[in-house]
């Protein structure tokens, strides 16, 4: 048997003591943040069945550049001062 970096092989369900069945709590946070992946997955499929994974995934990443850089998302809002910018979340 091997070892990977994790140190996780060998291990099967329920060897860190907890049954896969058992739901896991989230937390307020947690929640939110798993809206937003369910968000992201959907706007992905979109793009997917509309105009393919090349597209899907230009997109996706140009939309992490412009949050790493700081940059408007849209036209509207690059008029606006960085702190009066909307943000929205999951509804």
């Amino acid at each position: 048997m091997t070892s990977n970096s994790i140190g996780t092989a060998g291990k099967g369900p329920g060897a860190d003591g907890f049954a896969p069945s058992d739901p896991i709590e989230l937390n307020d946070e947690d929640r939110s943040k798993d809206g937003f992946f369910v968000q992201l997955a959907g706007v992905a499929e979109a793009m997917i069945a509309e105009h393919g994974k090349d597209f899907a995934m230009g997109a996706l990443v140009l939309t992490a550049r412009f949050i790493a850089e700081g940059k408007p998302h849209t036209k509207g809002a690059a008029s606006l001062d960085p702190a009066q910018r909307p943000v929205s979340g999951p509804s």
